[in-house]
């Protein structure tokens, strides 16, 4: 009796957990992008004032913010040094290809970001910056829209499901 009663409450803690994760991976997902955005309001204050080379900027920007999206643009800054002769979506392509655990939303504005620098002058590049800015914020909008809700639905629905595991194997 006792040990279903340890399988019943170690079913519930893990299917609690379970939700409690994906709760937190929605929150990490959501203050990654809000990171990017400072890196990209970074990244246009320095390409309109100081005209700042690709690799630098990169290097910069990536010194200013911390977690995967500081990571993530010192690793292109380190590429883009390391290419010949550098095409910024095959940088950015490489670097992704090497990073481990990038959650959709900020994957998709990563790749946006590779495919608009790079590519035309100064003027070009703040444009496709503020492309990729619009694009995170609309994502982080989608993310906030009901988000206390949502998560603490995700926390009791992996509770809710731990707790019917539980009555069925007991």
């Amino acid at each position: 009796m006792t040990g279903k009663i340890i399988g019943a409450m170690l079913i519930i803690g893990g299917c609690g957990a379970f939700g409690y994760a994906i709760a937190a991976s929605y929150r990490k997902e959501a203050a990654a992008l809000r990171q990017l955005i400072s890196a990209l309001d970074f990244m246009q204050c320095e390409l309109q004032y100081r005209l700042t080379p690709l690799p630098d900027l990169c290097a910069m920007a990536g010194r200013e913010q911390k977690g995967i999206v500081g990571r993530f643009l010192k690793e292109l800054s380190l590429e883009l040094e390391n290419q010949i002769s550098p095409n910024v979506s095959c940088c950015v392509s490489a670097v992704l290809a090497k990073s481990d655990r990038i959650p959709g939303r900020l994957l998709k504005a990563l790749e946006l970001l590779g495919a608009s620098l790079g590519r035309f002058d100064a003027e070009g590049q703040l444009k496709g910056l503020e492309h990729v800015r619009s694009f995170c914020r609309e994502e982080v909008d989608k993310l906030a829209d009901q988000q206390d809700v949502r998560l603490r639905s995700y926390q009791t629905l992996g509770l809710c499901a731990g707790a019917a595991l539980a009555i069925l194997f007991v």
